[in-house]
Formats: structure tokens, C-alpha cells, sequence
């Protein structure tokens, strides 16, 4: 097998996506909106047992809408679903979106299915009265589309915290040996630790390419039933979590295959965080299909391939989101270089 990382090792190595992020210094809190230059087939995956989201009951299969327009990762909580709302004020303008009449003057209406993460608790200032920061930087994260993003401390995970280790914004992709290109993108806000016990390895380790985050190997891969790594343990951060992904092909996908594609990559989130989908956390995975390449073979077995190189990728994701993550400014958060 030939299978490979494509030339930024980015979701935007999946053609016609671009990403576009933003930040608030003083806040600690972010954005991150993932834009295809089409409307493209979504579905969703929700595992978390706290989950914040908006618009993902329409993108089950037998609702009316069958693509959406973006797909907005936010810190924030509850606040951040509003960094949606000015991605599709924006998305309007620009004529973009679901109609249901032509009539002059009635504009379409964008899709733009969201989820969040808790970063509330991260000492920035959130003396926002009534206007939080995230519709704002819903506008600014559009504006800043494009196939090259920052990872680590940017956009959505901006605040985040990784269990006990500065969290991130982390993305990978790899291009199988026929020509299908996958891709993911994380916040990593996860309740859980992305390394084990007592040392510096990721449990993604196996998965690695190259040394795109360390390059340490699986050696170090050990852990007691009980102990799980540097996870959050502190009466004050145990309820502020969430890991929060898109993952995308370009492959030609149905709502329900697309669908199982998110499905399928939820396994890689559980393959680089202990533990993974806790009632604490609010784990969403969506999945999106650009359509630019047939299926070949029977269907069900290249999406099964499909379901699996996502479920890597997306647990390379997280770890690269971890690893290249920094300190905010004014913060004294602990990062995996610091282990």
C-alpha cells in the first residue's frame, strides 16, 4: 500500500475545502470554519454526553436538505453557536445557500451546521455583557479561507486544554493508493489524555506518518486499566471539555454514507484520547463529501476503506493539534514540549 499524506497534510488537501480561523487574545477563544467552495453532502456524528451543536437534526438523511454551505468548530460554549450566525449572514450576501423559492428578493437560506467546546474556564476575560465575541469572529474566520491554517493554539482551540496539556486545533490527510484524498480537523478540548502514563507518548502513536508529531514511536504505549494519563482531574475543569472534528473526502458520497463515513472516524477520536466520549464531554464529528470521485468497486467496501483511513486520520489530527500546541499569551498552561 502506497497511501500517503497529500502535500499539507491538511483537510484542504481534500480539493475545494478551504479553512478559515480567528482568534480573540484577551478572551482565549476561538474560531474555526471549514468551507467547501460548493455545497457538499454533510452528516454528523455525536457521542459526547454534553454536546452543543446547531443545525445537525437537518442533515439526518431523510431531512430535506442534502449539502450544507459551511461547518463552524467554535470555542465558547453555549456563546460560540453564534459564531454560525455571522458565517451565514455573510454566506447570504454572497448568494450562497438552501432555496426554497426564486422569487426576487427572498434570499437562500445557508446551511451551516455548528458544535462547540467549553473553554470558559480558561482565565480569559469573558466580561462580555451582551455581546460575546463569536459572531465577530464567525465574520473574521470566513474572511481568512484558504488552504493553509495554523495548527495548535488557533482558531477553535485557541483555549483548549487536551486533558491536562494545552490543547489545540490539529489537522491531517492522507491520499490512498487509488487517487481518494481524506482529510480531518480537531479541536482538542478532550477531558481525556492524548498521551500515556508517565511519558511523552501519543496514544495516535501507531498511526503516525513520519514524525509529524514527534516521531517517538508505539514503544512507550502502556497503561493500568485505571490510569489514563494526564486527563483532567481537578473538581474545576472536569466538566469543561469537548473534542469537536470534520473530517471530508472527495470521494462521491450519499447523506447515509456520509453519514457512516462519521461514524467510522469517531473511532479515531477514541484511538488518541483516554478515554474518549464521556458523559463530561461533547464529541461531534461531522463529515463531508466534495463528490469530485466515483466510487469504484462495490460501495460498500470502498466506504468501509473510506470509514477507516478517516478514523486514522482524525486520531493523527488530534495528536498534531496537542503537539504543536503553545501557550497562550498571558497563560501558563503545560504543553506536550514541556513533558
Amino acid at each position: 500500500m502506497s497511501a500517503r499524506p497529500g502535500p499539507r497534510n491538511l483537510i484542504t488537501d481534500v480539493a475545494g475545502l478551504r479553512v478559515g480561523q480567528a482568534a480573540d487574545v484577551r478572551t482565549r477563544t476561538g474560531v474555526t470554519v471549514v468551507v467547501p467552495d460548493a455545497r457538499a453532502v454533510c452528516a454528523c456524528d455525536v457521542r459526547g454526553g454534553g454536546p452543543g451543536t446547531r443545525e445537525t437534526d437537518a442533515l439526518n438523511p431523510e431531512t430535506l436538505v442534502d449539502a450544507v454551505d459551511a461547518v463552524v468548530l467554535s470555542g465558547g460554549s453555549v456563546y460560540g453557536l453564534a459564531a454560525a450566525d455571522g458565517v451565514t449572514a455573510v454566506l447570504g450576501q454572497r448568494d450562497r445557500g438552501f432555496r426554497l423559492s426564486t422569487t426576487p428578493g427572498v434570499p437562500p437560506s445557508p446551511i451551516v451546521p455548528a458544535a462547540i467546546l467549553y473553554d470558559l474556564g480558561n482565565g480569559g476575560a469573558k466580561d462580555w455583557g451582551e455581546s460575546p465575541p463569536y459572531r465577530a469572529l464567525g465574520i473574521a474566520a470566513l474572511g481568512q479561507a484558504a488552504e493553509a491554517f495554523d495548527l495548535g493554539t488557533s482558531g477553535a482551540g485557541y483555549g483548549a486544554m487536551a486533558g491536562g496539556l494545552k490543547g489545540g486545533i490539529g489537522s491531517a490527510s492522507v491520499i490512498s493508493d487509488d487517487g481518494y484524498t481524506v482529510g480531518a480537523i480537531a479541536a482538542v478540548n478532550s477531558f481525556g489524555s492524548v498521551v500515556a502514563p508517565g511519558g511523552r507518548t501519543f496514544w495516535a502513536a501507531p498511526y503516525e506518518i513520519g514524525a509529524e508529531f514527534g516521531g517517538l514511536g508505539a514503544a512507550g504505549l502502556a497503561a493500568a486499566p485505571d490510569d489514563w494519563g494526564p486527563a483532567k482531574g481537578a473538581a474545576s475543569l472536569v466538566r469543561a471539555n469537548t473534542t469537536i472534528a470534520c473530517v471530508a473526502t472527495d470521494a462521491e458520497l450519499t447523506v447515509a454514507e456520509a453519514r457512516r463515513l462519521a461514524i467510522m472516524a469517531q473511532d479515531g477520536l477514541a484511538r488518541a484520547i483516554r478515554p474518549a466520549h464521556a458523559p463530561v464531554d461533547g464529541d461531534v464529528v461531522f463529515a463531508l463529501a466534495l463528490s469530485a470521485r466515483a466510487l469504484a468497486g462495490p460501495r460498500h467496501v470502498a466506504l468501509t476503506r473510506l470509514g477507516a483511513l478517516a478514523a486514522d486520520c482524525l486520531a493523527r489530527a488530534i495528536a498534531r493539534g496537542v503537539y504543536e500546541a503553545t501557550s497562550a499569551p498571558g497563560a501558563a498552561d503545560r504543553c506536550w514540549r514541556d513533558l
